[in-house]
């Protein structure tokens, strides 16, 4: 068995609401993530996918149960020890557009070269790297405002590949890409798992590219319980049941397969 890097434990998230208990969004949360894994977090809409994503990167506190990285709570790293393990690439828009590639994804660089951000010959091969490996290395001096979606994508994902970390969560990488890019940016994140030995954690709405890309699905229920197992055991044990209901879950956000479970499972 591959080393475990997260371990959720009966985890539960919310929001924190004024002057009362918490707002609990989902609980029973149980999985683990290991070591050159790609795994995909599946389900409708308001279930708590992003929510999920920013506990585990640090960004908000659980609710309740537990959350470990590397066999510690999380809660007991620091924020720059936690820069230097997770990288996380969210759904928010880019603060500052003016920036250039180069400097978008030499930000990554912050958790190692302290408050002045001054990049020295190591944190730049670091970065030339990353945007190596992504394949943007030509776009390097173009602004931020005049890349296509899917180059403002491949540039995020350097970004947090430039962080060298062990662990990359990913929130909706795929929004707005065209079907051949998503198909690309899903091989090239399978790649960075099993040939760089990373965990990456990735929120996803279309089930047949998730079917047929995830070593690992975690399906999220509505309110509770988190369904963890290869594609293959979650459709053997029926674990996309109550996601599978044309009467809501498409018109939710979730992108159902055009093709049948037997017929995804035969393109893996």
């Amino acid at each position: 068995m591959a080393e475990c890097t997260y371990h959720l434990n009966d985890l539960r998230i919310g929001y924190p609401r004024a002057h009362r208990q918490p707002d609990g969004m989902a609980s029973g949360l149980t999985a683990r993530l290991h070591k050159g894994e790609m795994a995909c977090l599946v389900g409708v809409n308001g279930c708590g996918k992003s929510t999920l994503l920013r506990t585990m990167a640090g960004l908000q506190p659980p609710v309740g149960g537990s959350l470990e990285l590397m066999g510690r709570p999380l809660h007991d790293y620091s924020r720059t020890q936690l820069a230097q393990m997770v990288g996380i690439v969210l759904t928010d828009g880019i603060p500052e557009r003016s920036l250039t590639v180069r400097e978008l994804v030499g930000m990554g660089r912050q958790p190692y070269t302290g408050l002045w951000g001054h990049l020295t010959q190591q944190d730049t091969q670091q970065v030339d790297r990353a945007m190596e490996r992504m394949g943007i290395g030509h776009l390097s001096t173009r602004k931020v405002s005049h890349l296509s979606d899917g180059e403002r994508q491949k540039t995020l994902l350097a970004k947090a590949l430039a962080q060298q970390t062990a662990t990359i969560l990913l929130d909706e990488p795929l929004c707005f890409l065209d079907y051949p890019s998503k198909v690309a940016m899903l091989q090239l994140l399978a790649q960075l798992a099993h040939e760089e030995g990373l965990s990456i954690l990735l929120s996803i709405h279309d089930l047949e590219l998730a079917l047929n890309w995830a070593d690992t699905l975690w399906v999220m229920g509505a309110g509770s319980g988190l369904g963890v197992g290869t594609p293959a055991d979650i459709l053997a044990q029926g674990g996309l049941n109550h996601l599978l209901q044309p009467t809501g879950a498409d018109r939710q956000g979730l992108r159902l397969p055009r093709t049948g479970a037997a017929e995804i499972l035969e393109y893996t």
